[in-house]
Parts: structure tokens; sequence; C-alpha cells
């Protein structure tokens, strides 16, 4: 049976979805204190299921960010997993050929992600180092504010312009 794509928007995401999301998202990372998110809720859900059973996720935002003096919106990528008994099926693939149709659907100029998986640069994202200013958070609790340079960011384009490594990024935010 085929791997069927289902989008679900946060303010829909009902209590036994947003629990079987948690539980899986724990199979694959530190578990959230049973939340289905790390540091905030985002705006989008792609699930990936078979035979109904969820096998893959990923959450996408849309932010305002100041690139230099520039405000900017951003597609951004999180909390992406793969069930470990379905990895090396493609399914994160198809999940990020998804959400890359809905951030080139969105307002977003420009989608961003943290991370270094394989999958990212055959998708088209090129790494990144940039100067950040962004709240750093623990879980689900605010920090203080963080200046770093990232050497785990990456970068989309969307709408064929180019993205300034040179200027600073204000995430205005935690990370994502």
């Amino acid at each position: 049976m085929p791997i069927a794509i289902e989008r679900v928007e946060e303010m829909r995401l009902a209590a036994p979805l947003e629990a079987e999301i948690a539980a899986l998202i724990a199979t694959a990372w530190d578990d959230y204190e049973g939340r289905s998110f790390y540091k905030q809720r985002h705006h989008l859900r792609l699930l990936a299921r078979e035979e109904g059973r969820l096998l893959g996720h990923m959450a996408l935002g849309l932010r305002a960010v100041r690139l230099g003096d520039d405000l900017v919106d951003i597609a951004t990528l999180g909390e992406v997993c793969t069930h470990p008994e379905a990895r090396g099926r493609g399914i994160a693939s198809a999940l990020l050929q998804e959400a890359i149709a809905e951030a080139k659907a969105s307002p977003a100029r420009f989608f961003l992600l943290f991370g270094v998986a394989k999958l990212y640069p055959a998708a088209g994202f090129r790494p990144i180092t940039q100067n950040l200013r962004l709240l750093g958070m623990d879980g689900a609790r605010s920090l203080r504010m963080v200046h770093s340079r990232a050497d785990d960011l990456m970068v989309l384009e969307l709408r064929g312009e180019a993205w300034d490594e040179d200027k600073p990024l204000d995430l205005m935010g935690g990370s994502f």
C-alpha cells in the first residue's frame, strides 16, 4: 500500500492526533515531555501514513525574521522524524517534497532549517554560515538572548532571490 501524506493545520490538531505525533517523535528524538513540539508550536504538520500507521512527520512554520535591516518572511522546518522501522524507504524525502511545495505556496521568500542530513541538499537546500541572534530555549522554556554563528543552518531560495550570508540573522524568537 502506498504512503499517504496528510496535511494538518496546527489549529486543527486534536489531542489524540497530537499524542500520536508525540509518540512518533519519542521514537526518533528525546521525549518532549509528551509534547509534539520541542520549543514552539508550528503552523502546519505533514504526516506520512501507511495502512493508517503514522510513520513520518514534518512540521512547518511561517515567520518574519530580520536579515540585516530587512524584514523577511521565511518558512521553517522542524520536528522531522521517521519511525525507526520505516527508515530508508523514502518517507522523509516524500514529506520534504510536500513541505517544499507548501513553502512555495506560502508568502515565504526562503525556506530555512537547522540540520545536516543528506536529504536536504538532495532537495536543493544549501548550507549557510550565519551570525544569529535568537532566544535561547531549552524545551519549552525561555532562557536568554543568544548571539552565535550557525554552522548547521540550511536555506532553500524559493523565489529566485539569493540569501545574503553576510547579513546577521535575527530570528526574533527561538530556533525551530
